[in-house]
């Protein structure tokens, strides 16, 4: 399976594993959490999904604008997905 690199929106903690590798461990990522290119959390195993872009707009019913520069560049790259997760060998 290919390997993806994965970024928690929360610490900014880094990886590179498979995508089971990724479940495993505690991750919450497509494709086994979500679906890539559509909002929700995207975060490692030791960070609280309160703290993500998701959080911010469901459960505080915050506007796009209102939201931190970390959480729209995780929306952005959100919708990159899953293309913008591959690394080079």
């Amino acid at each position: 399976m290919e390997k993806m690199k994965y970024v928690c929106e929360v610490c900014g903690r880094t990886e590179i594993m498979t995508p089971e590798e990724a479940y495993q461990e505690g991750w919450d990522y497509p494709p086994f959490i979500g679906s890539y290119g559509v909002v929700s959390a995207r975060t490692c195993p030791r960070c609280p999904m309160m703290k993500t872009a998701w959080a911010a707009l469901v459960l505080e019913k915050k506007q796009y604008e209102e939201l931190t520069d970390i959480q729209k560049e995780t929306i952005m790259r959100i919708k990159g997905e899953p293309h913008n997760m591959q690394v080079d060998d």
